[in-house]
């Protein structure tokens, strides 16, 4: 697959006040942007043409993105208002180079690795009009393991969570331009429709993967990779 959308229109408003000066994408881990990070990624898995939405701060994201070559073709669109998720994916999906085709879709605050192409050929095989991957999170608290007498056996610190999560990383089939809401949150509508129909597929995750939305989050994302996550 050739194409990609980004979403990077967010307030950020948890992530203050890094995002005072910047957008959410442009928050650094390790030295280096969510949004440099996400470009590479996309490029590495055949991807040439990625379409930006951006909103918060977008002056600062374009001179960000036009102030070196990047490794794919960007086209930054600006939401004139907030559309949310949904509208935000159907608006600078109409910007596609080639809307007949499938694309892959990203939102701008996660930090992850894995293999793009298996989730596409997942994607095809099951023929669906959307598939999403699904991440493990850790439980952000301790929890306590209990023998059937009830009597504790182990403390765990920050295990993965028992059910998985929207890991904000898409493939779509072209049809699903007409079934993204104008204004609002896809995972609201047009997700649970797919769901009723069969037509929207999972792909779990095999590798690294964190959502970037607070300062906690970034602290242990450097931690975390610093460990030789990947």
């Amino acid at each position: 697959m050739r194409q990609a959308v980004i979403l990077a229109g967010g307030q950020g408003s948890r992530l203050k006040p890094y995002t005072d000066t910047r957008p959410k994408p442009m928050i650094e881990i390790a030295g280096r942007c969510l949004i440099d990070h996400q470009l590479g990624w996309l490029a590495e898995a055949g991807v040439t043409d990625v379409v930006v939405s951006a909103g918060h701060l977008h002056e600062v994201l374009i001179d960000h993105l036009t102030a070196k070559r990047q490794p794919v073709r960007v086209n930054t669109v600006v939401e004139d208002e907030p559309l949310g998720r949904g509208g935000g994916l159907k608006y600078a999906g109409k910007y596609l180079p080639a809307p007949d085709e499938a694309w892959f879709a990203l939102n701008g605050d996660v930090w992850t690795r894995f293999d793009l192409g298996a989730m596409a050929t997942c994607h095809f095989e099951r023929g669906a009009v959307a598939t999403i991957a699904l991440a493990w999170p850790r439980i952000p608290w301790g929890v306590v393991k209990l023998d059937e007498l009830g009597r504790v056996t182990d403390f765990v610190e920050a295990p993965p969570s028992p059910y998985p999560v929207n890991a904000g990383v898409y493939v779509f089939s072209s049809e699903i331009l007409g079934l993204l809401p104008d204004t609002g949150d896809h995972e609201r509508s047009t997700f649970p429709l797919l769901a009723q129909q069969r037509r929207l597929a999972a792909f779990p995750i095999e590798g690294y993967w964190r959502a970037i939305d607070t300062a906690k989050d970034i602290r242990e994302a450097v931690r975390e990779l610093g460990a030789g996550s990947s």
